[in-house]
Parts: C-alpha cells; sequence; structure tokens
C-alpha cells in the first residue's frame, strides 16, 4: 500500500500522535508512508524513521485557487492508496475532496464518505490518545502505548547542569496568555526547589525571555535556558529531571513523553481529560482562574512527586 498520514500539530498535538503514528508504520511495515504536516515539524517527523517521506502543507486558504491547486496536484501525483487523517480538522477533511473521484483513496477519519469512517458519537469527549485508538480499530489496527520520543537524542553537556535539577516551563502560547501561572507563584515553587537542593532549569522560547529574566533575577541559583534549546534538548532534559512543571503547553507534553515525574497547571481554558500530557508519571493541579492557584498548593504536590 501507499500510504498518507495528516498531522500538523502543534508540537503537544504531534506528541500526542506518536502512538498512533507508531502503530501505523508497525501495522503497514512493508508499505511506504508519507506525513503531511507542517514546516515546524518537519523535520521532528523525519527523526522518528518512521515516514519514507515528508511533505510540507502550507495550509492554503480556500481563495488561495493557485495554491490548493497546487497542494491538489501533489497528493494526486503520489497516488495513495489510504489515508489517515490524524489531524481530524474541517481543513485536512476536506482534502479528502483534492482526490478525483474515480481514485479516492481509503479514508481513515471523520470525513462520512471515506471508507473508515469513526462514527463514534462520544470522539469529541475523548483524550487525543484514546481518540486516535478509536480511530484506528475501525482500521484494523489496535495498539496501546504512551507517547513515544526514545528516538529524541541530544548531548547536552554545554549546559552545564547539576545532578539535581527540575525543568520549569513558565511560559505558554501568546494567544492563550490564561494558561499561565502567575510569575509569583512559579517563583515561590523554584525558591522551594533550590530549599531541596534542586537547581530550577527555566526554559522557553523569545517570547517568554521577559517573564523568565523576571523570575530568574528573583531565584538565586537558577538557570536561564530561555531560547538556548532545541526539541532534542527538551526531552534529553526531561530524561535527567527530577521533576519538570509547567502549564498546558507543547514542551510538557514531550517532557511528560521522556518519563519525567511532570506536574501541570490547567486553567479552565482547557480540559486535562481531552489534551493532558500523557505519561506514567504525570499529575495535575486546575483551577479556574489561575491567578487563584496559591504556591503552597503546588509545592505540596511537587513534594509528594519529588520524595517518590
Amino acid at each position: 500500500m501507499n500510504i498518507l498520514i495528516i498531522k500538523h500539530g502543534a508540537l503537544g498535538d504531534f506528541i500526542l500522535a506518536t502512538p498512533a503514528m507508531k502503530a501505523i508504520r508497525e501495522h503497514h511495515k512493508n508499505d511506504l508512508i508519507t506525513l503531511l504536516t507542517t514546516a515546524p515539524y518537519a523535520d521532528l517527523a523525519r527523526e522518528t524513521g518512521w515516514f519514507n517521506a515528508v511533505m510540507i502543507d502550507e495550509r492554503p486558504k480556500l481563495w488561495q485557487l493557485l495554491c490548493l491547486l497546487k497542494l491538489a496536484t501533489k497528493l494526486r501525483s503520489r497516488n495513495f492508496t489510504r489515508v489517515y487523517d490524524l489531524q481530524t480538522s474541517g481543513r485536512s477533511s476536506r482534502y479528502f475532496h483534492l482526490f478525483p473521484l474515480a481514485k479516492k483513496p481509503e479514508w481513515v477519519g471523520i470525513v462520512k464518505r471515506g471508507s473508515h469512517y469513526q462514527s463514534n458519537p462520544g470522539r469529541t469527549k475523548m483524550h487525543t490518545i484514546e481518540r486516535q485508538r478509536d480511530q484506528l480499530k475501525i482500521a484494523g489496527i489496535e495498539y496501546q502505548g504512551l507517547p513515544y520520543v526514545s528516538w529524541l537524542s541530544a548531548d547536552i553537556s554545554r549546559f552545564r547542569l547539576p545532578g539535581k535539577y527540575a525543568v520549569i516551563v513558565a511560559g505558554c502560547s501568546a494567544h492563550r496568555p490564561q494558561k499561565r501561572w502567575t510569575k509569583s507563584g512559579i517563583a515561590e515553587l523554584s525558591r522551594f526547589l533550590v530549599s531541596r537542593e534542586i537547581t530550577p532549569v527555566f526554559v522557553g522560547t523569545k517570547s517568554e525571555e521577559v517573564l523568565i529574566n523576571e523570575i530568574v533575577a528573583e531565584v538565586s541559583g537558577g538557570i536561564n535556558l530561555v531560547s538556548k534549546t532545541t526539541i532534542a534538548d527538551l526531552a534529553e532534559l526531561g530524561r535527567g529531571a527530577v521533576i519538570a512543571a509547567g502549564g498546558d503547553t507543547g514542551p510538557m507534553h514531550l517532557i511528560a513523553a521522556s518519563n519525567c515525574p511532570v506536574l501541570v497547571w490547567f486553567s479552565g481554558h482547557s480540559d486535562p481529560l481531552l489534551a493532558a500530557p500523557s505519561g506514567g508519571k504525570v499529575k495535575i493541579i486546575q483551577r479556574g482562574n489561575l491567578a487563584d492557584l496559591a504556591a503552597w498548593e503546588v509545592i505540596e504536590l511537587a513534594k509528594t512527586m519529588i520524595n517518590q
């Protein structure tokens, strides 16, 4: 068979899809598999070793007819015989119509006219991993397992980390500020870690630099790695950390998949039952408004994880 998998991102969604992608590769051991994804995740996808090819989807708008035609031509030229739509969005479902009627591939997704339609009315109330298991079962693929990132590795010796450290993911998506805990709360948690001789290691992107610089200025002994880490570095940092703490954001999914004890704070703007980081050592604390989350509550939960 000639297989196409559709999975765009973002980072957390990509990590949560790794059990499904791995299961598809194991089910189609001798088949060609192409992943259609967005540019930020192309190299990450290639690192997995699960795909024979990776195609970039520029996600053209409906009115960008030339771009849509280019995408349709690219998809049709590959002669795919089955599509696993792990994105299951309105956009990815519309791609079904980019294939000619006479040469429609089998379609495993939420397209009602597709060969393998996920009709389960409860699918939108399932955690991402369970929803994808339910989806692939329709196509004869049954599997278990958590997110899988053992293929990601990096040399982090350049960071000169101490023997005991904690990863702190203080920021969140710029367009979802409700997911960010208070600066004072993160600083107090960090000071607690220092009191236990655990060095807080702060990670994040350029957009979080001001916040993290302010926290590091308040916490003696913290290490600031903002804008200094790759995705592979984050996985490696997770493997060596005593604990990781942060909000509902992509790096926490990655670190949880590295088998690190992970403490995640959720606001009422997202549902951990649907998309919490998945791993054997994940604990969740949630408040409708994270401004109401007291530092002592997070610290008490962190104590139970550190002392295990």
